[in-house]
């Protein structure tokens, strides 16, 4: 008993550490400047500042809606995109025959010991040369790969029961068709999970819509954040409360499919 209640509260307080920035977040963003930048702490402000929620969309220097709308779509897309290219990726390279299979894996393996930012340079000449700049395909199309999210479907296929898929080959379906119609749809869990991380991955990117969004109105919700601090003002409840609403949609995804993110995690531990 006298474990369990420690664990409990071990586990409550670390709750409660996480919870702490959020807290932050809700109180500075509902803030006047002065109280947030004051020596006298107050737990919440002694005025609420209802009118805060409006102003990052009444901002005439930046189209905060905007670049709201671009985040979504970002992540939605790249989401889907990452799903369906890593996947047939990862299970091409646990379930298809092929004598440089284990050549080719080791390849994507490598590509996880480049650092992301000695590619942005030919990755940035590339899609200039495209003409993708300030656009949704030079946000979108040059990240749907991922190492990482490959080999976690590999993975994850290699511990996948082979009966469900010989049985499928019996009734004369192929590669493609026991993957799209046996093992993708008894594997949903693992799937909303890494579609859970690559949705917040995208959703926070920020480095690369900097890069190729050098129109205004091409800017996600993280560069338009970064352009509420500049060298002369900051104005500390604008960006507590836009931050606040741009991580609204993060909170709902989560909450959403907090259950078989758990469950999928505890999947990548397959043996393979």
């Amino acid at each position: 008993m006298l474990g369990s209640a420690g664990l409990y509260t071990a586990t409550c307080l670390a709750a409660l550490l996480f919870l702490v920035p959020f807290y932050l977040i809700v109180r500075n963003s509902l803030s006047t400047d002065p109280e947030i930048t004051g020596e006298e702490w107050r737990f919440f402000p002694s005025d609420i500042q209802w009118g805060n929620i409006t102003e990052p969309f009444d901002d005439p220097t930046v189209d905060f809606a905007r670049s709201l709308w671009n985040s979504a779509v970002v992540g939605i897309l790249h989401t889907v995109g990452t799903l369906l290219v890593c996947s047939l990726a990862g299970y091409g390279l646990a379930r298809i025959p092929y004598r440089h299979a284990n050549k080719v894996f080791y390849a994507v393996l490598g590509t996880l010991m480049v650092p992301t930012a000695v590619t942005f340079v030919p990755s940035f000449v590339l899609v200039s040369s495209l003409g993708w700049v300030d656009s949704y395909r030079g946000l979108i199309i040059p990240g749907l790969f991922s190492g990482f999210t490959c080999f976690l479907f590999r993975q994850y296929f290699l511990g996948f029961p082979r009966e469900l898929e010989e049985a499928a080959r019996v009734d004369g379906l192929g590669h493609w068709g026991a993957y799209w119609r046996v093992v993708v749809p008894n594997s949903l869990n693992f799937f909303a999970a890494i579609a859970t991380i690559t949705f917040i991955s995208g959703w926070n990117s920020f480095l690369w819509p900097l890069v190729i969004g050098q129109d205004p109105s091409a800017w996600t919700v993280q560069v338009a954040l970064s352009s509420y601090m500049t060298n002369q003002t900051v104005n500390f409840h604008l960006i507590f409360m836009a931050t606040a609403i741009s991580i609204l949609p993060l909170v709902c995804v989560f909450l959403f499919l907090q259950r078989w993110l758990v469950q999928g995690i505890a999947q990548t531990g397959i043996k393979g």
